[in-house]
Formats: C-alpha cells, sequence, structure tokens
C-alpha cells in the first residue's frame, strides 16, 4: 500500500492488542508487537502470519513494569525505526492482589499508567518525524471509579483492585488530556474506551465470576478495528484530544474533563518517570 505506517502496539499478543494488530495488519502495514512474554507474541506473530503470510509484523521484547526494560525497547527500537507512525498504548493488568513494578510502583499504576508515560516520552523523537503520528490511549469507562491519589502511587494499605484499575484508566484519559495540548503539530493524542470486552484482563477473577460477566462482553475483533481505525484511519486525521467508545456517546467524568488535575498529574509523572516535560 502506499500509505504504510510503522504501528507500535503495547500488549499486543493477546486480547484487544491481538485483534488491533491483527486488523492493522491485514491492512498492509508494519506492526510491532510490545510484550513481555516472548512466547505468548510469537504465537501472536504466527497466528497473524497464518491468516497472511505476507504480514509485515514482528513481536519485541517490552516489560512495562521495569523502567530499565522500557528504555531498553525504546533505544533498540529508535535505532532501527527513526520513524514511527502509531503508538497504541494498550497493555495493562487488573490483578486481584497487591503487586509492584520494580520501581515499587504500585502494578496497575505502574504498568498501564506510569510505564506508558515513559515509553511515550522516549518515543516521541520517532513520532515527530512522521509529520502525521497518533497516539492512542486505552482507557475505561472505569475511569469513572478512578481517583488520583498520590498516596496510593506505591501501594495501598487496603487494595482494592477495582479502585486501582480505575485510577489507572483516570490517569490514562489525563494523559492523554495533557499531551492532546502540549504535543508539536503533526502529533494526536486521544483516548478510547474500547467496551466490556472478552479479554485476558479478567484471567485473575473467579471462574464464576467470569462466566456471568463474559455474557455482558463484546467481541476483541469488534473493539481491535474501533482501535484501529482511531490509529490509521482518514476519519481520524487531526482530531486531537477526544475520548471515544465502540458502544458509541461515552460520559465522562468531572476528574475526566479536570484540565488543572492533567497537569498536575502531568508534572508529577514527569518526575517519577524521570522525563523533561513537553
Amino acid at each position: 500500500m502506499n500509505d504504510k505506517k510503522c504501528i507500535v502496539i503495547t500488549g499486543g499478543n493477546t486480547g484487544i492488542g491481538l485483534a488491533t494488530a491483527a486488523n492493522l495488519s491485514a491492512r498492509g502495514h508494519s506492526v510491532i508487537i510490545a510484550c513481555r512474554d516472548q512466547n505468548k507474541a510469537r504465537q501472536a506473530v504466527e497466528s497473524i502470519r497464518a491468516k497472511r503470510p505476507s504480514a509485515d509484523i514482528e513481536a519485541r521484547t517490552l516489560d512495562l513494569a521495569s523502567f530499565e526494560s522500557i528504555r531498553s525497547f525504546a533505544t533498540q527500537l529508535l535505532g532501527d525505526r527513526p520513524c514511527i507512525d502509531v503508538l497504541i498504548n494498550n497493555a495493562g493488568a487488573y490483578p486481584t492482589r497487591q503487586q509492584f513494578t520494580q520501581e515499587g510502583f504500585e502494578l496497575q499504576f505502574g504498568v498501564n499508567y506510569l510505564g506508558h508515560f515513559l515509553l511515550t516520552h522516549l518515543l516521541l523523537p520517532a513520532l515527530q518525524v512522521s509529520g502525521d503520528a497518533r497516539i492512542v490511549h486505552l482507557s475505561s469507562i472505569m475511569h469513572h471509579l478512578g481517583k488520583i491519589d498520590e498516596s496510593t502511587f506505591k501501594g495501598r494499605k487496603k487494595y482494592s483492585g477495582t479502585a486501582a484499575y480505575g485510577q489507572s484508566k483516570l490517569a490514562n484519559l489525563l494523559f492523554s488530556n495533557a499531551l492532546a495540548k502540549r504535543l508539536p503539530t503533526g502529533i494526536t493524542s486521544n483516548a478510547v474506551h474500547p467496551g466490556g470486552v472478552d479479554s485476558d484482563i479478567y484471567r485473575e477473577l473467579p471462574t464464576l465470576a467470569y462466566k456471568i460477566l463474559r455474557l455482558f462482553l463484546i467481541s476483541t475483533k469488534r473493539a481491535g478495528a474501533y482501535v484501529a481505525d482511531m490509529a490509521v484511519s482518514p476519519t481520524w486525521q487531526g482530531r486531537n484530544g477526544e475520548f471515544k467508545s465502540a458502544h458509541g456517546p461515552l460520559p465522562v467524568s468531572r476528574r475526566g474533563r479536570d484540565a488543572a488535575l492533567a497537569d498536575e498529574l502531568y508534572e508529577k509523572s514527569c518526575e517519577l518517570a524521570g522525563v523533561a516535560a513537553i
């Protein structure tokens, strides 16, 4: 195709990420799936190539729970791919028991949000080369349950997976909004609620709870197609600072619309991740 784009997707080995990677690959784009588990990543690549042998797709190692891994991934990627057209911050965790990143951050805050915060800043030089680059952040309607509480960034005395997840998804939305105001011309930032999706994000739920929940979930294929459109469709050309859903109209919380909160979190995150503000 004449407009072949280089697209990076975090967590592209399962769920929405895999469906998005398959969709974009089928459209003829060059896709890089960035995953911690390389066995699953290779299986994902093989599954896509089984349906499209000519697919331009590869897997690279990225552990969003480690700043060292994120920086190593970015350094190697920038060396090979000086121009990146799309970054899809998709990877996410939803543990039922409290866990931590290598830097000591609560896992959901660290992986779902802060790791992507750092990665995005490190890849900005390659995104700027594109001239028409897009950053897509996977948030959630669960951001309504989120509250930005600095005292919980490195753990909660009483852990609630739902509260931690809500905070991470609110942070994703606020980050997207903050970026939209700061990015140079030629790069856009938008967030998406992919819908209630049947994906591995719920893999740690009790078996019965998961079986019941699945009755109300949509397919990853449908969600992946929507995210893929945001990444490359002409209908998203130049659109910036939006938050949309595969299900249609989406209510946004008061905190999700709070520009001052977005700025405050952005500045604090720069400090935590060790990067300069845009």
